[in-house]
This record gives structure tokens, C-alpha cells and sequence, in this order.
């Protein structure tokens, strides 16, 4: 952060014009705005975070951006990724994200990284003169991979959440206070915190969230302030509710209580069971291919309905995506309902005939969707490890987005 002085340039008459509200205050005052000027922001994603983000840095004048990304704009972004638009869906989104910054202020520089973020390429990229990394992903390999780097490289890291009403605000720094491992040193186990693409998210919250990171990231580069290192914010929208908790350097944290130079880089994906970097929002573990379960199209589901195949089709969505589509003749039970059902009977709690899988018979075969084909292989899993034949389970390939792409073009997608 003290190289922001041998780089602090002189503002041009038009900057100064533009920058007014900002240099007319006190604690950024022409100084300050020579400061974001000469700063260098590297942020990790251009959607739901990353829309509010590259939009205030870019006004605020901060004078080189990079963006992480390599996913393309799609429609159902539009409800919350507002740095694009509709002339923009299928265009790769560092490009739309990038033309719109440089549109809103021609005079900073956008330096894209069209790559998936890894521990291969982390630290070089992230060793490319950033004063600030911020965190604007929605998964946890990345963010462990982001915290670890960061504390590795000792730059400050932006962290920031979101999911349905409720967001999470914090910096981590290890250089003068705790890193995300110290906090969360293990990850939770797979599918038990739903995507926000399972469970959903108010548009409108990665705007309040990713607006607080923003501030953060320029009160850090100001030097002004009382930045969120060793705090977290917790936010709740329904409540409109701000709680803040304090959070503790843990001594013996495996990233930043050693030395930097034995901080190594994970396999961060089977550190967290879960993929990072997939294009489908519903990505996951690959469970159908860990449990090797078997896999039939939507066509073989359309088919075995009208032929009246002795088959049951089980759709294990939530209610609510049951009221936008559903196929006919299903029968309809929650995976958190076939979960909780499977670990009552492994703790010998309740016996299978008083859960929702008495509906389930055993001895018929069965065909599972959900709405890509994630929560449907999971939910096979589940079924297996209590008696249920893998043999006759079997995961629709595409759940209802292919059923609505293949055999009904007429039905609703999300």
C-alpha cells in the first residue's frame, strides 16, 4: 500500500472537474484523489458483487481495474448483474462489464483476465501490482484460493456474500489482522449451504453489499477510515438490520500464522468438494460421477411417461420452482426432505416407513431430475446410502431446463 506515494501523479483540469465532490472533502481532498489515481484494484468477477463494484471504482476514479471472469452474460443475470444488459446477453461479461466502466470513465484502464481463477495462475495474477484484491465470487474454492493468495502476496482482501435477504461484509488482512481461514478454517460439507442459484437472492442485495465493498476498498487505499479488518458485518434486509461481530487473528490458523513463503496453494476444489469454475449455476460436485449413477435424457422421460413404463419420476426441486414448471405426473419431494429423511434413519431417529420416502417404494425404478441435475444426483446418493439400488436410479441429464429446451418450449426456464 506505501508504493501508492512513488506512483501519485498529477490531476488534469478536467479530472479535477469531474472528481469535485471528492476533493472538496476533507479527508480525500486533491491528495486522496492522486491516491485512487495511482491505485491498482484487481476484482474477482463482474456479476451480482462485481456489477456494483467495477461501476463505483470506475466513477470514483481509481486508476487501474482488473477483472477476473470468463463466463459470457446471460438473462436470468440481468435481475442483480446490472453492469450489463440485454444488448450484451451471450457477450463474454469482462467485455460488457469493461465497456461499460470505460464508457462511464474513459480516463481509467480495465485489464481483463478471460480465465477461470486457479492455483496455477493465482499468484501471477495476482502479483501484477494490485494494492486491493477484491472478493466478488459466489463459491467457496474460490474464496479460500482468494484469501490464501491475498495472505501469501500480503494484499488486503474485500470480502463480501450474499444469499436471498442476508449479506456478509468484512476485509481480511492478515498484515494487521485475521484472514478468512481464521474464521472459517474448514468449509462447510457439500450441499449443505445452497448457491444462490438453489436458493435464490434479492437483486437488489449484492448492490448493498458489493456498494459496502467498494467503500471498503477506498477507504483502505485513502488510508482513511476504520476499514472492517477483524469485524464482519451482518446484514438482513427483511429486518433491515446491521450486526456487527468481531472476529478474532487465530494463532493457529494454517495460512497466516505461518510464514508467508509456506503458504502453498490447494486443490481447492476437493479442499471444498465442490467445482469452482462451471457456467451452469446449479454447478456442483459432479456427484453422478462420484457414485457412478446411471443417466437417462429427458426424451427417456417422456417416452417411459407415455408408454406408461413402470417407472416413478421424482422431482426433488423446492415448492416454489414447482409453481414455474413442473413436468406432469411426478412425484414432488424436496432433497432437504429426502436428506433429513436419510440422516433420521442413519441415526436410528426414525425408521423409513415415518419419512416423506415411504412415497418412495424401493423395488420400483426411479427416475430423479431437478432443475439442471445436481440436487437430483445428490438425492440419489442420499437414497443409496439407506437401500436404495443404484442400479435402479437413474439422474435426468438437464432436468426440467432440458425437459423445457427439448419437449416444451413453451414452459418457463430460470
Amino acid at each position: 500500500m506505501e508504493a501508492l506515494h512513488s506512483r501519485l501523479a498529477d490531476l488534469s483540469n478536467d479530472e479535477v472537474k469531474r472528481y469535485s465532490r471528492h476533493v472538496i472533502m476533507p479527508e480525500v481532498g486533491m491528495e486522496g484523489q492522486r491516491r485512487l489515481k495511482a491505485s491498482s484494484v484487481l476484482l474477482i468477477g463482474t456479476g451480482g458483487l462485481g456489477s456494483p463494484l467495477a461501476l463505483y471504482l470506475a466513477a470514483a476514479g481509481i486508476g487501474r481495474i482488473g477483472l477476473v471472469d470468463y463466463d459470457v452474460v446471460d438473462f436470468t443475470n440481468l435481475q442483480r448483474q446490472v453492469i450489463h444488459g440485454v444488448s450484451t446477453v451471450g457477450v463474454s461479461k469482462l467485455d460488457s462489464a469493461a465497456a461499460r466502466m470505460l464508457d462511464l470513465n474513459p480516463d481509467i484502464e480495465v485489464v481483463k483476465y478471460n480465465v477461470p481463477l486457479t492455483s496455477e495462475n493465482a499468484l501471477r495474477i495476482f502479483g501484477e501490482d494490485w494494492d486491493v484484491v477484491i472478493d466478488g465470487t459466489d463459491n467457496f474454492p474460490t474464496r479460500y484460493l482468494v484469501n490464501d493468495a491475498c495472505v501469501k502476496l500480503g494484499i488486503p482482501n474485500v470480502y463480501g456474500s450474499i444469499f436471498r435477504f442476508e449479506g456478509q461484509l468484512s476485509v481480511f488482512y492478515a498484515e494487521q489482522g485475521p484472514c478468512y481461514r481464521c474464521m472459517f478454517p474448514e468449509p462447510p460439507p457439500p450441499g449443505l449451504v445452497p448457491s444462490c442459484a438453489e436458493g435464490g437472492v434479492l437483486g437488489i442485495l449484492p448492490g448493498t453489499i458489493g456498494t459496502m465493498q467498494a467503500t471498503e476498498a477506498i477507504k483502505l487505499l485513502l488510508g482513511a477510515g476504520d476499514p472492517m479488518i477483524g469485524r464482519m458485518m451482518l446484514y438482513d434486509a427483511l429486518e433491515m438490520s446491521f450486526h456487527t461481530i468481531k472476529i478474532r487473528k487465530d494463532p493457529a490458523c494454517p495460512v497466516c500464522s505461518v510464514d508467508k513463503e509456506a503458504v502453498v496453494l490447494l486443490d481447492y476444489e476437493q479442499f471444498c468438494g465442490m467445482p469452482a469454475h462451471d457456467h451452469s449455476e446449479f454447478s456442483s460436485v459432479g456427484a453422478a460421477d462420484e457414485l457412478d449413477v446411471q443417466t437417462v435424457t429427458v426424451h427417456d422421460v417422456k417416452s417411459a411417461l407415455e408408454n406408461g413404463d413402470d417407472i416413478l419420476v421424482i422431482d426433488v426441486r423446492d415448492p416454489h420452482e414447482w409453481d414455474i414448471s413442473a413436468i406432469k405426473g411426478t412425484l414432488r419431494i424436496p432433497k432437504p426432505d429426502i436428506q433429513l429423511a436419510k440422516n433420521g434413519i442413519q441415526a436410528g431417529r426414525k425408521l423409513w416407513e415415518e419419512t416423506v420416502l415411504q412415497e418412495i417404494p424401493k423395488d420400483k425404478t426411479l427416475y430423479v431430475h431437478c432443475r439442471s441435475g445436481v440436487r437430483s444426483a445428490d438425492s440419489i446418493g442420499f437414497l443409496s446410502e439407506i437401500g436404495y439400488d443404484l442400479d435402479k436410479m437413474y439422474n435426468v441429464e438437464g432436468g426440467i431446463l432440458a425437459w423445457a429446451d427439448e419437449i416444451d418450449p413453451e414452459m418457463p426456464k430460470y
